[in-house]
């Protein structure tokens, strides 16, 4: 096992990277089963050395070969593993196959499943379905899948929990909740993403030592993005610096009723490094909200007009948190749009946007799954149900680039033609105010000069690894927008 790829493809590229592996480098279809088979058992043995009673669950094709392999060394081993079969073995065809016979040499017992056969069962090891899964699970394997899901026992999955959908992370009917997934030659888009991270527990891979030269032909669907560019992008101040070198961030929004969206945009913006950061927001909130953070330059605006002087001044414009969708939000945004300076948009912005569609290229986009839906006309069901295709379709109807929020935030970029990945961020964020701070960390750095696609990653990602230390510290649930600004000043100085 190694340390987790950048790279992540779709099913059909995995299978690709197999077909090469197998028929141009000559390694054997079997060999490869039987490697997959032996990290994964390595894993189990790692994970949980002191399981002794392991009922390993197959199905009919090389997925539940795969566990074949596992439960025989399982029993070669000492331990009292048995499978469980979903599909008669007599059907097995090829390497799935030889891995029954072979299993069935080792006198491993072997059984249909049924809830009374679990038994006394320590652990589980799910190798039902593979990724080539399409269409929706019923049946018995429906049936298996929820009562996996209810017996008291972790449950290993072996290369994807079986009912995820390996390119799109949608469960497709019912899925494995797996403690750990241990996947194999490449990393599937899926696990990383809608409801991948819930299905999968820790994820680890195995190349199964398929040769280095197989991976370049195919480009990747995207790539993970764990910040391993900051040093460069976020470089030590010179020490003759002053406030103008590293730009001035105008936030606009604090309807009535939601000054603290604004607020907390700000705040990000100047704990992440603006060198100013001005708030207009309504003449009610202003003088309040100057007395609690005086290093925020906070103005009230009432008309397009007095937002005038200060679109003048900036030099990123962070709009939509709290903005509203009257007639004051509209013309602020209107006024904002005038202006042609670089935006990122969120919130009631994104909301606007979609009434009244535009196409640029000097802004970036943050919408959540529902804001996204509004944005692409379609439900918040349609873009989960593939996160990766909806990213990429904003970027092309919208320009610029675009950070799909949620469970593995996506950021694509129409220029740069790609796609990332945040590999970073835990549900504890799930919390009012969120989007807030991430809207100010990411205009903060397009203020210090980061290209657009660069502050959308390194935004994300350190978002996300600022929620994860301040999870670390004090437990997810609970966890507040306010808690991230601490951890968000220590990234940006790596």
């Amino acid at each position: 096992m190694r340390e987790l790829p950048f790279e992540l493809y779709r099913a059909a590229q995995v299978r690709e990277l197999d077909r090469i592996a197998i028929e141009e480098r000559g390694i054997p279809g079997y060999t490869l089963m039987s490697r997959a088979g032996e990290a994964a058992f390595d894993l189990l043995r790692q994970r949980w050395p002191n399981a002794r009673r392991i009922a390993v669950i197959c199905g009919g094709g090389n997925n539940g070969g795969d566990g074949y392999v596992v439960a025989r060394l399982a029993r070669q081993a000492g331990l009292q593993a048995r499978v469980l079969t979903l599909a008669d073995p007599a059907g097995l065809r090829g390497d799935a196959q030889t891995a029954w016979q072979d299993a069935l040499a080792a006198e491993t017992p072997i059984t249909p499943f049924s809830t009374a056969s679990l038994d006394d069962s320590e652990l589980l090891v799910d190798a039902i379905l593979g990724t080539g899964l399409e269409r929706e699970v019923s049946g018995v394997w429906r049936d298996a899948i929820e009562t996996l899901n209810a017996y008291p026992a972790d449950i290993l999955a072996l290369d994807i929990p079986s009912g995820l959908q390996a390119d799109t992370g949608a469960i497709l009917g019912a899925a494995i909740r797996a403690a750990a997934t241990i996947t194999f030659i490449g990393l599937k888009l899926g696990l990383f993403t809608g409801q991948g991270p819930a299905c999968c527990g820790k994820i680890h891979f195995a190349d199964l030592s398929a040769p280095p030269d197989i991976y370049p032909p195919l480009h990747p669907a995207c790539r993970r993005y764990a910040g391993e560019d900051l040093p460069g992008l976020l470089p030590p101040r010179q020490r003759s610096a002053h406030k103008g070198y590293f730009g001035h961030v105008l936030v606009i929004g604090g309807d009535h009723g939601m000054a603290g969206a604004a607020r907390l945009t700000g705040e990000a913006a100047a704990r992440c490094g603006a060198g100013l950061t001005s708030i207009a927001t309504r003449a009610a909130h202003a003088g309040l909200q100057a007395a609690v953070r005086p290093e925020l330059m906070f103005r009230g605006v009432e008309t397009p007009g007095e937002l005038e002087p200060l679109l003048n001044r900036a030099t990123v414009i962070a709009i939509g948190p709290g903005l509203g969708r009257d007639d004051w939000g509209r013309t602020l945004l209107d006024a904002a749009l005038a202006s042609d300076k670089p935006l990122v948009i969120d919130a009631d912005g994104l909301n606007l946007l979609a009434a009244k569609p535009l196409f640029r290229d000097n802004w970036i986009l943050t919408p959540h799954p529902g804001e996204a839906a509004r944005l692409l006309k379609m439900t918040p069901a349609q873009v989960e149900a593939d996160r990766l295709a909806a990213v990429e379709d904003l970027a092309l109807r919208y320009g610029g680039v675009v950070v799909l929020k949620g469970a593995g935030s996506l950021i694509a970029s129409r220029e740069q033609g790609g796609v990332a990945l945040c590999a970073a961020g835990n549900p504890g964020m799930a919390s009012g105010g969120m989007g807030d701070v991430l809207t100010g960390v990411i205009a903060a750095l397009r203020a210090q000069g980061l290209p657009p696609f660069a502050a959308a990653k390194a935004g994300v990602y350190l978002h996300g690894l600022a929620g994860d230390q301040a999870a670390q510290a004090g437990g997810e649930r609970g966890l507040l927008a306010t808690d991230l600004l601490p951890f968000l000043r220590q990234g940006v100085n790596p």
